[in-house]
């Protein structure tokens, strides 16, 4: 896999607060990656870092295979990372040609990125008609006009409503789709299951993982049961080696599987030890029960310790 952005042990202390600690991940070409956790994990600062806005405590980063330095790399990166900032009383065409000769990029993209982010027929609205998404779709526009190698978005959908937020996570698959790699920081577990291969989930600026979603999301699933012996079942869960994490909320258990098992002979396994369950479902884990049960376990982990 070719690399677009190497992260080793990077670390950024804010006075005695530490923001991101000991962070190390690879983004590789041709992927859509998250950076996934709650307000305050660390997410717009590695950004900041690896955009040269924040300066870095410890550790290093480099951009593509190491051998170039961090103001040429950024030359073929795109980003957004703050709310977008046009002329309001300049159409959308006009914006984004003041933006090309900043960035002394050709024109000739414009018209083609306004497609891409359904704008083409507002091109000659002035900036300030637009609504909230509109304005987000224009800045992702912009941040593609030098055709980067990788495109990198801060929270991309906040604020937005429900049809803004569906318009920018297709227009994101559709870059991606055209072979750009994006690097995307969101608290919505929805919005990186939805759209990205990889994640890096981080809680209080420490990685709890990194890998593909797929792979995170491809658990053994769990069961939610009821039964009358409520205690007795509870015990025989706890004795049984291929159930993990155990959850109960009043009456429904919800048991985590270490290894495949299917709901019937789940069944009969209780029946046969005289437990009858008035409920059993098999569900399959989604990014948000992987999500809960990682920080479930750094919380005892930092209890316990």
């Amino acid at each position: 896999m070719e690399p677009i952005l190497t992260i080793n042990n990077l670390t950024k202390k804010f006075g005695y607060l530490t923001a991101v600690k000991d962070l190390s991940f690879t983004i590789n070409k041709g992927n859509v990656y998250g950076i996934l956790g709650p307000n305050g994990s660390g997410k717009s600062t590695t950004l900041g870092i690896v955009l040269n806005v924040v300066n870095k405590t410890n550790g290093d980063f480099h951009w593509f295979d190491g051998n170039i330095t961090t103001h040429d790399a950024l030359k073929q990166v795109g980003a957004i990372i703050e709310r977008p900032n046009f002329y309001p009383y300049m159409t959308a065409e006009q914006n984004l040609k003041l933006v090309c000769r900043i960035k002394t990029v050709d024109q000739s993209k414009i018209l083609e990125k306004l497609e891409l982010v359904g704008l083409l027929d507002r091109k000659d609205h002035k900036f300030r008609t637009y609504s909230l998404g509109m304005k987000q779709r224009l800045a992702i526009a912009s941040a593609l006009l030098n055709d980067p190698e990788i495109l990198i978005l801060d929270e991309p959908t906040n604020g937005l409503d429900p049809q803004g937020i569906h318009q920018i996570r297709q227009i994101i698959k559709d870059i991606a789709a055209n072979g750009t790699t994006i690097l995307l920081a969101s608290h919505l577990l929805d919005e990186v299951e939805k759209v990205c291969s990889h994640v890096v989930v981080l809680r209080k600026g420490e990685k709890l993982y990194s890998g593909r979603v797929d792979e995170m999301i491809n658990s053994h699933g769990f069961f939610e049961l009821k039964a009358e012996n409520h205690k007795e079942l509870l015990n025989a869960l706890e004795a049984h080696s291929n159930i993990g994490n155990i959850k109960v909320e009043d009456e429904l258990i919800t048991a985590f599987l270490n290894e495949p098992m299917s709901a019937s002979d789940f069944n009969k396994l209780m029946f046969d030890k005289g437990i009858l369950l008035s409920h059993l479902v098999k569900r399959k884990e989604s990014l948000e029960e992987q999500f809960l049960q990682l920080t479930d376990t750094i919380e005892i982990n930092q209890k316990t310790a």
